[in-house]
């Protein structure tokens, strides 16, 4: 390979096979938009794995690249580097041979910095590249999130009792300033740490001894590894949250609620802050919100190309009601959000009352429910009839008044978004009679109900194919597909850096659309069966959830077990004796 004609990562990239023409035009017009170094854009587009841009940076800066993944440090060269130079440069000290430390970093050092690591190590350095990843999962892993700050404290306090909590003067509001700079920058790892993961909630539970910090990542929890050292700080990281949020300091007694303005390099986030009290202290959960969300459009959300055009019919009906369903966390405000940006023009007028207003849209006169005040769904909503709307959302239908005034807004001219907590899209006809709606408003008035939930994507980086797929499975999928069950596939992920060994990257909505017709709306009357509302539905087509994601498992996108995970529903004859066992005993 001639080095010499290669001017950057994306070239040698390049030449080797992993990226083409097409996506390196795209990573350098990020490069120069965004002003990030080449091979960062080019890991942000996930057109290249972590592992395969910094080994083409190495080559390129003749440096020797070091998988740290494979080759944990010991805990004894670890210790050789102090540990506020580990957290201030961003590296990991790999081995010490007599005068000579190889150092490694994810990029290349600037000579000054290598000057002044020279003088305070009292060594000779050879300096390695490795991935940030790799790199940061040691650091995590060896001294915890928030090492640092514990390293901090004791420098500041000296010998001080470390058993000692440290705590805000209520009285005065605040503490030593030293000590509330190193808590307002722990707080701000934690916060960067869950966006760097891509979590989408933070939860911070104290115990007896201990502390225990965990995100949300891809719909379920992960423990991060903190300092045993972190619990006497935890009564200041909590006041420090307060103060972010707008809360009161001096009430530990009640559960809070408020909300925190997040602004990095890149993007702008909002986090809404619960806090509640338990026997050891109150404990913490943030929900992120990113902004940057709002701007999905109808492509991006994971449909099937059917699912996406009858989705996109949906948004432009003069009226009628749309409903999702699905438990929380499935992805329900994103879809509708994107059902509003796609039916937001000049032409129409949208208004959305929700609780809370999670995104702003530009465009939307959006309203927050305020119940202590007596802004409620229903009064709110009936206000909004007053204001001449085109397109509504309502954040949920909670009872009979909410879901009356939706449906009869349905008929009047208006196309309604909401959401219902039912288990599947069929069930939501059952759950509007049961709340006393007139059978013949809800088959005049909904036009469609959207069962959603989110899956664990694949990740790309790991994908290998699962040659262990159980025969019933086997079977199911190619009658859901109705492809021959020979040519059945499915894939699952081995674990690697890039997904933090799990198998899995991001997520995946997996969608169910229940379309009203006349035969099915001509059925719809007290007494009615859920069974018989499905049975029709699936001779005009509709097809259950699990049936509909088999076609993500076949398209390497989820695994079985995380389809499994998903769409479980307990067997009950599994669970119970034979009948011949039954009479026999």
């Amino acid at each position: 390979m001639d080095l010499a004609a290669i001017r950057d990562v994306g070239d040698l990239l390049l030449e080797q096979g992993k990226l083409t023409d097409r996506q390196l035009e795209l990573a350098r017009r990020r490069q120069s938009r965004l002003d990030l170094p080449q091979h960062r854009a080019i890991v942000d587009l996930n057109y290249a794995s972590e592992d395969d841009a910094y080994r083409a940076l190495a080559v390129l800066n003749n440096l020797e690249f070091v998988d740290l993944c494979r080759e944990i440090p010991l805990k004894s060269v670890l210790e050789t580097v102090p540990v506020k130079l580990i957290f201030h440069y961003q590296m990991v000290p790999v081995s010490v041979e007599g005068d000579l430390i190889t150092l490694a970093f994810s990029e290349p050092p600037r000579q000054m910095e290598q000057g002044n690591l020279r003088l305070l190590l009292g060594k000779r350095l050879k300096i390695v590249l490795s991935t940030p990843s790799c790199i940061h999962s040691i650091i995590k892993t060896e001294f915890g999130l928030g090492a640092e700050t514990i390293q901090k404290l004791r420098e500041e306090h000296g010998a001080s009792d470390p058993s000692q909590e440290i705590v805000f003067d209520v009285q005065a509001n605040e503490v030593d300033p030293a000590v509330d700079a190193t808590i307002a920058d722990f707080v701000d790892q934690i916060l960067l740490e869950a966006l760097r993961l891509q979590a989408t909630d933070i939860h911070i539970e104290p115990y007896y001894a201990s502390i225990r910090l965990r995100y949300r990542i891809d719909g379920l929890m992960q423990s991060i590894p903190v300092p045993l050292d972190l619990r006497r700080l935890y009564g200041a990281i909590v006041s420090r949250l307060k103060i972010m949020a707008g809360l009161n300091i001096a009430e530990k007694r009640l559960p809070h609620d408020g909300r925190i303005a997040m602004k990095t390099d890149k993007d702008d986030y909002d986090l809404r802050v619960s806090i509640v009290p338990t026997k050891h202290g109150e404990a913490v959960c943030l929900r992120i919100l990113g902004r940057k969300s709002l701007f999905l459009d109808l492509g991006q959300l994971g449909m099937e190309p059917h699912q996406e055009a009858l989705f996109s019919e949906l948004t432009r009906l003069p009226q009628g009601l749309v409903l999702l369903t699905g438990p929380t966390g499935s992805g329900k405000t994103t879809t509708l959000y994107a059902a509003l940006a796609h039916a937001n023009d000049e032409s129409r007028k949208i208004i959305t009352i929700e609780d809370p207003v999670e995104y702003q849209l530009e465009g939307i006169s959006q309203i927050q429910v305020k119940e202590d005040i007596g802004m409620t769904f229903t009064s709110g909503l009936r206000s909004v009839l007053r204001h001449d709307p085109d397109v509504v959302l309502i954040g949920e239908i909670r009872d009979r008044e909410t879901a009356e005034i939706a449906i009869r807004s349905a008929q009047t001219g208006h196309l309604v978004f909401s959401t219902l907590h039912t288990n599947d899209s069929v069930s939501s006809v059952i759950r509007l009679l049961e709340m006393k709606i007139d059978p013949f408003l809800v088959s005049s008035s909904l036009v469609c109900s959207i069962a959603q939930r989110l899956a664990r994507r694949i990740c790309r980086h790991c994908l290998c194919a699962d040659e262990q797929i159980p025969e019933t499975i086997r079977e199911e999928m190619a009658r859901s597909l109705r492809i021959a069950t020979q040519t059945v596939t499915a894939w699952a992920g081995e674990g690697c850096v890039e997904c933090n060994h799990n198998g899995y990257r991001g997520r995946v909505a997996l969608y169910e659309f229940f379309v009203l017709n006349d035969e099915i709306a001509d059925m719809i009357a007290d007494g009615v069966k859920l069974g018989q509302i499905r049975d029709a539905a699936r001779r005009c087509g509709w097809r259950s959830l699990r049936e509909q994601a088999w076609t993500k498992v076949q398209n390497r996108l989820i695994s079985i077990p995380e389809l499994e995970r998903v769409t479980r529903r307990i067997d009950l004859k599994s669970f119970l004796p034979h009948s011949n066992e039954a009479l026999g005993s």
